[in-house]
C-alpha cells in the first residue's frame, strides 16, 4: 500500500491534532501525543486495519475501562515500565537491591497501621476473617545497600485469600474491608514478621476484557499465589514488588509478567504449616521523589 503517514498532508494533520504550532498548552504532552498519533497511523497503514476492526477496538475498550488495571500488566506495559526503570538505574551506576515488579490494581490505601518492632511484639496477623487455609508465617530484614539495617522503615504488605479473592474487590463480598492487609511499622533493626492464611493463585474474570483478550491472543490469564509490598523509609528510595511463590505452577508463567529472579521463594513446609524468610534491600533515595509513592490512582475505603 501507499505510504501516506509521510505525506505531507497527514505530516500537517498531527502536527495540528497535538498542536505542535499552538503557542499554548505543555509542549512535552504535544511531543508525546503526535508520537502515538504517528504510531497508530503507521499500524493502522502496516495492517491496513479497517474501519470495522478500528471501531470494534474502541467499543472493546469502552466496555473493558474497569479492566484496564488488568489489560495493562497482561500487554507488558506495566512490566515494561520496571524495565524502563532498571535501564535508567543502570545508566546511573545504580544497580542491585530487591527487584522491583508490578504493582498491580489491587491496593487499598489506608490499611490498619500496626506496630511490628519484634523487640516490642510478636508478629503481625494480617488476616481478620475465617479462611480454611494453611497458617503462612514471613519473616526477614530490611537492610540498605551497605548491609545497614534500616530502621523506622513501614511495610505495606497485602494478598489474596485462599480463594484468589482480594478483600474491597471480592465479588462474593464476603471478606472484611481490610482482610489480608497491613502496615507494618519496624523497628530500629528492619526485622518483620507477618503471619495470614496462606493466599492462592488466581485467573482475570471470566467473560471479561482481559480474558477475552488473553484468548483472543492464544494465552491465559492465571497469576501464581504471591505477596504484594510497598517498603518506605526516611533517606530510601520507596520499593514497589511482591513475592511470586517459587513452587506454584504459574511461578514461571504469569500472565502479568510480575516474576522476576530475586523473588521467587519457595515456601518451606518442613514443620507443617509453610514458612517463607525474605530479606529486602533497598536502594538509598537520590531526591525527594525516590521517596515518595507513584501518582497512580488508588482505591480507598
Amino acid at each position: 500500500m501507499t505510504d501516506i503517514v509521510k505525506s505531507k498532508q497527514v505530516q500537517n494533520l498531527l502536527d495540528t491534532a497535538a498542536g505542535v504550532n499552538q503557542s499554548g498548552g505543555n509542549p512535552r504532552l504535544k511531543s508525546i501525543l503526535r508520537d502515538l498519533l504517528e504510531g497508530l497511523m503507521c499500524t493502522i497503514e502496516k495492517h491496513d486495519i479497517s474501519e470495522d476492526e478500528f471501531w470494534v477496538a474502541v467499543k472493546f475498550l469502552q466496555d473493558g475501562v474497569n479492566e484496564f488495571g488488568l489489560i495493562a500488566p497482561g500487554i507488558g506495559i506495566e512490566h515494561f515500565l520496571d524495565l524502563h526503570m532498571d535501564a535508567k538505574d543502570a545508566e546511573a551506576g545504580l544497580e542491585g537491591g530487591t527487584p522491583r515488579t508490578i504493582e498491580g490494581p489491587l491496593y487499598v490505601e489506608g490499611a490498619p497501621l500496626i506496630e511490628g518492632d519484634l523487640s516490642k511484639t510478636n508478629d503481625v496477623n494480617l488476616t481478620d476473617d475465617p479462611d480454611d487455609a494453611e497458617d503462612m508465617v514471613m519473616s526477614g530484614q530490611i537492610t540498605g545497600p551497605d548491609g545497614e539495617p534500616v530502621g523506622n522503615a513501614i511495610m505495606h504488605v497485602w494478598h489474596a485469600n485462599s480463594k484468589g479473592f482480594y478483600s474491597h474487590f471480592d465479588p462474593t463480598g464476603a471478606q472484611s474491608a481490610f482482610n489480608n492487609r497491613r502496615r507494618i511499622r519496624l523497628g530500629k533493626d528492619g526485622r518483620y514478621s507477618f503471619r495470614s492464611k496462606m493466599p492462592s493463585g488466581y485467573a482475570v474474570p471470566p467473560n471479561g476484557a482481559t480474558d477475552q483478550l488473553m484468548k483472543a491472543l492464544g494465552r491465559h490469564g492465571n497469576r501464581p499465589a504471591h505477596v504484594h509490598f510497598f517498603i518506605e523509609a526516611p533517606g530510601y528510595r520507596t520499593l514497589t514488588t511482591q513475592i511470586n511463590f517459587g513452587d506454584d505452577p504459574h511461578a514461571h508463567d504469569d500472565f502479568a509478567f510480575g516474576t522476576r529472579e530475586g523473588l521467587l521463594p519457595i515456601p518451606d513446609r518442613v514443620g507443617g504449616s509453610p514458612e517463607i524468610h525474605f530479606d529486602f534491600t533497598l536502594q538509598k533515595a537520590q531526591s525527594d521523589d525516590d521517596e515518595r509513592f507513584s501518582k497512580r490512582a488508588r482505591a480507598s475505603i
